[in-house]
């Protein structure tokens, strides 16, 4: 329900139907790396062809550099002409 007589300019809903959280285009691929660091030993790298990036490593990177400080991880990566390697980086201590 509205409190105003004014023709309203956007659509509205209920606010429990509203989606919650978000769910980026790059979720799927940084969903995907992060499963996988969570597999492997210290000192291997995930080798990603950059040919499996649709949006290029660029926007990869930054979706997984987004993801990896809201989950408090350390990752470095690394680029050649046709991979992108990722691997888990030591805690801080």
């Amino acid at each position: 329900m509205t409190k105003s007589k004014n023709q309203m300019n956007f659509k509205t809903m209920a606010q429990t139907d509203v989606p919650q959280g978000r769910n980026g285009k790059h979720k799927v691929i940084v969903s995907k790396i992060l499963a996988d660091l969570d597999q492997v030993d210290d000192g291997i790298a995930l080798k990603i062809p950059l040919s499996e990036l649709a949006d290029g490593k660029e926007k990869v990177r930054s979706a997984l550099n987004r993801a990896t400080r809201k989950d408090g991880r350390n990752v470095a990566t690394a680029t050649d002409a046709n991979f992108l390697y990722i691997w888990n980086e030591p805690q801080a201590s």
